[in-house]
């Protein structure tokens, strides 16, 4: 179903030089964060990055619907059940 769906994973600090026209995601206030909310990611369909995210410097994928599903279990992206509040 997501076969052709892509992922990538960069700092905060970057959101604002996405355009939001370019990936799924509809704008800053809708992505999700890291736990500790430095780092976030944006998707997208097809092989070719979007260019506004290709620029981005602090960048880390892309990933597949797989791998990112993997990386979003860690302690990274899931409060552990002693953080919930």
């Amino acid at each position: 179903m997501f076969e052709n769906r892509r992922y990538m994973i960069f700092e905060v600090a970057e959101i604002g030089d996405v355009n939001f026209d370019q990936v799924l995601e509809t704008s800053a206030d809708t992505v999700r964060k890291s736990v500790d909310e430095t780092l976030t990611f944006v998707k997208w369909d097809g092989e070719i990055i979007p260019s506004s995210v290709d620029a981005l410097s602090s960048t880390d994928g892309p990933y597949t619907h797989s791998e990112i599903l993997d990386i979003l279990s860690t302690a990274t992206w899931a409060p552990s059940g002693n953080d919930m509040p």
